[in-house]
């Protein structure tokens, strides 16, 4: 028997909810932790268990290319990779999905083993120009099931770790910028690989981003400003922060001439892209920013090419991903997207046009710095049964410390401490 779960309102599996639910009450413990942290209006917040000071910060830097800005695009809910990049070369691949595997004769870009699948179609001309790739077989060290466990597991990427630093926290720490929005997650909540001592702003839409009861002539923020004048690390931490909400203007009064130059997607994916560039290229000092797509737990109606979820979201992701790097125009060329998704899916369908919680998955790497128009990865084969999972053969640390190292010059062993990485060679 197939492994079935009973579908609920918002994605079809009730432990991803749970996951939704405590990432979210992580998110508000963290908050709270922070002692006073400054709530910016609707979204946009500073958080982390300790309070913060942008000065006197050291950095263990080797080099690294002026400005680099790092985009972490989560793919909530456990993509099915197997979809994405489908491994048309492996037999088992169509005899374990006889409905739902996608036709040899349909793939983008394919070579002897994998090809993309067509909804991808808008990311084809950044593949043959070579800033896209991706790498297959990766995932975590041992399978992890569990939406919660796994999202937690993979962003802390600290194995056996009992401190509260995500990966992307803890490349803060790294980072000599002194910019109170140097770390940025988009949405309504902090992500696991944000969370951490090293603060992170919150905003969920860049044209609300403000100081929660402002008024018209300043007399709030000047109150706020009276009333954290004093010295110490928490008062620092504030005024930071303030200076952080008025930062914002700037990302939300771009000139005419910075507006979208490209059409993103009207979903959520395509609007927090769009602002995401417009704040890399209002030059507010944004190095890592972290974005969510959900919808991937799709244990019923993945579909096939005419129909159903995969065709949906992989549209928007590919959408949403080329009109980014065509709107940053020549920002372009410092920026690196690199998609992770806590898990993969089984190699056999379901009953349901869907697939079940799995092992190995595919991660995409994009744009500055990127050796693309390729597909890397040690294949270790597919089979054919009930309980088959997609083995990793690529830690997905591996990927991450050659995007770490070769954009930002900060040693692995200060991100991923522990991890000895192997080559992928996916970073030039």
């Amino acid at each position: 028997m197939t492994e079935t779960t009973p579908t609920t309102a918002s994605c079809g599996c009730p432990d991803y909810d749970e996951a939704r639910l405590a990432l979210s009450r992580r998110a508000l413990l963290g908050t709270a932790l922070a002692g006073g942290a400054l709530a910016l209006g609707p979204g946009l917040t500073r958080s982390g268990p300790q309070a913060y000071a942008v000065t006197g910060r050291t950095a263990n830097r080797l080099s690294s290319p002026l400005g680099s800005v790092l985009v972490l695009l989560s793919l909530r809910g456990a993509a099915d990779g197997l979809s994405l990049v489908v491994p048309h070369g492996d037999p088992a691949y169509y005899a374990a999905r006889p409905r739902i595997g996608v036709p040899h004769t349909s793939l983008l870009a394919p070579d002897a083993m994998f090809g993309l699948h067509p909804a991808l179609a808008p990311l084809l001309p950044m593949w043959n120009a070579g800033t896209l790739a991706a790498v297959h077989a990766t995932g975590m060290a041992t399978p992890n099931r569990s939406h919660f466990a796994a999202m937690e597991a993979i962003e802390d990427a600290a194995p056996g770790s009992t401190e509260r630093n995500g990966w992307l926290n803890r490349l803060l720490g790294d980072l000599p910028g002194t910019s109170p929005l140097q770390g940025t997650a988009m949405g309504n909540q902090v992500p696991t690989s944000l969370f951490g001592t090293n603060p992170a702003f919150v905003v969920d839409d860049v044209d609300r981003a403000e100081v929660a009861g402002t008024d018209d002539d300043g007399r709030r923020l000047l109150a706020l400003q009276h009333v954290w004048k004093g010295r110490g690390r928490m008062n620092e931490a504030v005024r930071d922060a303030i200076s952080g909400a008025q930062s914002f203007g700037v990302a939300r009064d771009l000139p005419a001439s910075e507006s979208a130059t490209a059409a993103y997607p009207s979903t959520d994916l395509g609007r927090a892209l769009s602002d995401v560039s417009r704040i890399v290229r209002s030059g507010v000092g944004a190095e890592v920013v972290t974005v969510d797509q959900g919808d991937w737990d799709m244990h019923t109606d993945l579909g096939t090419l005419e129909w159903g979820d995969m065709r949906r979201n992989a549209g928007d992701l590919a959408g949403s991903i080329a009109a980014f790097f065509a709107d940053l125009g020549p920002f372009a060329d410092r920026v690196t997207l690199v998609t992770l998704s806590e898990f993969g899916r089984r190699v056999k369908e379901n009953d349901n046009y869907g697939t079940d919680h799995g092992f190995g998955n595919v991660m995409f790497v994009a744009g500055a710095g990127v050796r693309g128009g390729r597909y890397y990865g040690s294949w270790p084969g597919l089979t054919d049964s009930l309980d088959a999972d997609l083995l990793v053969t690529t830690d997905y640390r591996s990927v991450l410390s050659e995007i770490v190292t070769r954009r930002f010059g900060v040693s692995t062993a200060q991100v991923f401490p522990g991890f000895a990485p192997t080559p992928v060679g996916v970073m030039a």
